[in-house]
């Protein structure tokens, strides 16, 4: 099965809708892709929405902590949105779930980046 991704432009937060399956191989690379796309463009605010994502293996995982770690080293970051509970029980064996920010809710995840924001700025 393929994985597709959709990227969209949300303010100045990019959410981008995942489906399928993201696998060694293609679809590894097709996420990678994007990533680094979305990282040469200077989008530094980035949700991955996971909602049609049947399964991620070790690649799979392996290519959402690389993203999460270029975001990071490019001053920005990569959260995660509406996990099934295949992926999140795999995120919790795996103790990813203590690195990502995981939210249910696409309104939230996309606000939350502006109350880091206003947290830094608004300090005496």
């Amino acid at each position: 099965m393929h994985l597709y991704l959709t990227p969209m432009e949300v303010g100045d937060v990019t959410l981008v809708e995942a489906s399928g399956r993201i696998t060694l191989g293609q679809e590894v690379a097709a996420l990678r892709q994007v990533l680094e796309d979305l990282n040469a463009k200077g989008r530094r605010k980035i949700v991955l929405n996971l909602a049609g994502v049947s399964y991620i293996d070790s690649s799979g995982i392996a290519e959402l902590v690389s993203g999460f770690t270029a975001a990071k080293r490019n001053g920005g970051t990569l959260k995660l949105l509406k996990l099934t509970k295949r992926v999140q029980d795999l995120l919790q064996i795996t103790k990813l779930s203590t690195v990502f920010e995981i939210f249910d809710d696409e309104s939230k995840a996309i606000a939350s980046f502006a109350g880091s924001e206003g947290a830094a700025t608004s300090a005496p």
